[in-house]
């Protein structure tokens, strides 16, 4: 793995993301009950019941049960309320099946007994539009409360989590993880509070209806059920790994299709526009290939299930029409046993075709855990919290590797004074990055001991230390929005008199005058509107206006033409007065002025000093001047 810089780009990129997840949601109570203060209330539950848990699949429905736990009143009015709007179901079956009998036995009062039914019927019908507006009112109370807060939990772990984690995941898994997996475990919420509960009740009342007219028959509808659930046992374990399949797919599909937009200046600048497409047309057949799979295997599934219950609708109709013919049972039973035993049929067959749906919301509640459960987190509780820094650094005997074993640095000594600037020069793969990354804290050392004011930083609160310092990346990342909200990102009171000094200091005050709306122009999606040399003095401003104790620059000139590099490098050198800075550069001119320089080779530091010293020493350093000239 590259060691580079890659702070700001992942901050902005989840806060940002973050920020347009919950825009709209304000600090104001609105009308339906949602807060954000009750939202990220849930947010840390939600991360907490995942970290708590196990990983197997057969812990999803508890936990999709614990993130509901702060809704149990609105589920339970919702589900109220839906067993009323149910009721005709379960009403209709008896009343066809009275008027057929008062039809067929003409007793005197027929009349009177039609009206009654009839009435009764009416009644339970038009009760249905009201309670299935409350029960929805209810459901979707809680389903969006529990959605803004799951999708606010999967951002703020996200800010939690490892640089190395954010390396190694790709953005469109878990842009998939925080729109369709949370999308997905709505409606397993919707299936398993509503849609099984209308199930289990339409199974419970036909049985009991026909338990008070006959045994045989509630036998006849329990071997039904117990047909239709090894059906399901058989299917289930293939239809769950299909599912499992298609979602990776998906993921993958989704990270390429972003790497891709992003890779488009650089494809047709190349003319590989037919490279990435034959590529992406690759990757859309294997999706193509994992959906036909498994909807084939839905639809062998489906067509089973339905043969088998047809079969045994089919024999219900001859056993209650020979009871019938028997005179065992009236001729109105025969509608009802009919009625209910296709309420059996249909229940059991929503069961069924809810055993995908199912697998699929249970398949993205484990997904979503890929996130919460992860443990590469910066732990700072009890750690000591900086309310100042000085800038004063120390690395002693630092060695350290990444995960796949390369040693980046071996035995690194050195020393940097509060208010120095010192500039990192070396070979690409020297470990200038590695050093810089250190001093941020997104990685720590493997072995020796690496000190800010004189404090280790393994026993430094990280989020405290970084609120002093500012990170000034290779490649500025801006977001879409104007250049006022990229310069004042995470900012607020910020007055005009303020930002304006930080524009003059950052040399971007000519540069806005010639936008069209000034300070108010939109940037374009990262920056593509402004020119590399706008971008940086953009990304310089942001630095500048936090007022840091240290500044860290990442070959911050590297991609800039020979004018423009003097312009920002004024600007570095106005943001760099009387504070502790890292330069990591190629280019030499840009580290002329820098206090010392620090030579890197093989992960140490062979050689320190100004740069008249380091000339006079014509050792490695002076080498590399001379190539360059």
């Amino acid at each position: 793995m590259q060691a580079n810089i890659t702070f700001e780009v992942i901050s902005m990129k989840i806060s940002y993301d973050g920020k347009k997840e919950s825009k709209g949601r304000s600090l104001t109570r609105h009308s339906s009950g949602f807060d954000q203060e009750q939202i990220l209330k849930q947010e840390q539950e939600f991360i907490d019941c995942y970290m708590s848990s196990g990983d197997k699949s057969s812990g999803s429905v508890k936990i999709l049960l614990k993130l509901y736990r702060r809704h149990i009143k609105e589920l339970i009015f919702s589900c109220l309320f839906f067993i009323i709007q149910t009721l005709p179901v379960w009403i209709i079956p008896v009343v066809v099946a009275n008027i057929i009998d008062i039809a067929t036995q003409k007793p005197e009062n027929a009349l009177t007994l039609f009206i009654i039914n009839i009435s009764v019927a009416m009644f339970f019908i038009l009760q249905n539009i009201l309670t299935t507006y409350l029960s929805v009112v209810f459901m979707s109370r809680a389903n969006r409360s529990v959605e803004a807060s799951l999708r606010s939990a999967i951002v703020r772990k996200l800010q939690q989590l490892s640089i190395r984690y954010h390396n190694e995941m790709q953005s469109g898994r878990i842009h998939n993880k925080i729109m369709n997996d949370v999308t997905a475990v709505e409606g397993l919420a919707n299936q398993v509070f509503l849609s099984l509960l209308s199930i289990i009740l339409n199974i419970v009342v036909s049985i009991s209806v026909i338990l008070t007219k006959s045994i045989a028959v509630v036998i006849f509808f329990v071997v039904c059920s117990i047909t239709a659930a090894a059906v399901m046992k058989l299917f289930s374990k293939t239809i769950q790994n299909n599912i499992h399949t298609f979602r990776l797919e998906k993921e993958k599909t989704s990270a390429q299709v972003v790497d891709m937009v992003d890779m488009i200046p650089i494809t047709k600048a190349h003319a590989l526009e037919d490279t990435e497409t034959n590529k992406m047309s690759r990757q859309m057949s294997m999706i193509a290939k994992s959906g036909y799979k498994l909807d084939t295997v839905n639809a062998v599934f489906s067509a089973s299930t339905w043969v088998v219950f047809s079969v045994f609708q089919l024999i219900c109709v001859a056993f209650s029409g020979y009871m019938a013919f028997k005179g065992k049972i009236s001729v109105g039973d025969i509608a009802l046993y009919q009625s209910y035993f296709a309420s059996v049929v249909g229940s059991v067959s929503s069961l069924m075709g809810l055993l995908p749906s199912l697998t699929t919301g249970l398949e993205a509640v484990k997904s979503i855990g890929e996130v919460l459960r992860e443990r590469d987190i910066e732990d700072n509780v009890g750690k000591i919290s900086l309310d100042s820094l000085s800038g004063e650094y120390e690395f002693k005997d630092v060695s350290f590797s990444y995960g796949d074993g390369r040693e980046i640095l071996h035995g690194l000594d050195l020393k940097i004074k509060a208010g120095e600037t010192i500039a990192l020069v070396g070979e690409s793969g020297a470990g200038k990055s590695t050093i810089l990354n250190m001093a941020i804290g997104f990685i720590m050392p493997k072995s020796g001991v690496m000190t800010i004011d004189g404090k280790d930083i393994k026993q430094i609160d990280l989020k405290s230390y970084r609120k002093h310092i500012a990170v000034v990346p290779q490649t500025s990342i801006l977001f879409s929005g104007t250049v006022r909200q990229n310069i004042t990102y995470g900012l607020k009171n910020i007055s005009e008199e303020q930002l304006w000094e930080v524009i003059r200091a950052a040399k971007l005050e000519e540069v806005i005058k010639n936008m069209p709306q000034g300070i108010e122009t939109n940037v374009g999606e990262h920056g593509g509107l402004l020119s590399g040399g706008q971008r940086q003095r953009i990304s310089i401003a942001r630095a500048i206006i936090r007022e840091p104790s240290v500044i860290l620059f990442d070959e911050a000139t590297s991609a800039l033409d020979s004018a423009t590099e003097q312009e920002v490098q004024q600007a570095i050198e106005n943001l760099t007065h009387n504070r502790t800075t890292f330069i990591v550069a190629h280019r030499l001119s840009t580290i002329k002025n820098a206090d010392k320089i620090a030579f890197i080779k093989d992960g140490r530091c062979v050689e320190f000093g100004s740069f008249d010293e380091l000339m006079a020493l014509k050792g490695e350093f002076y080498k590399l001047r001379t190539l360059q000239s």
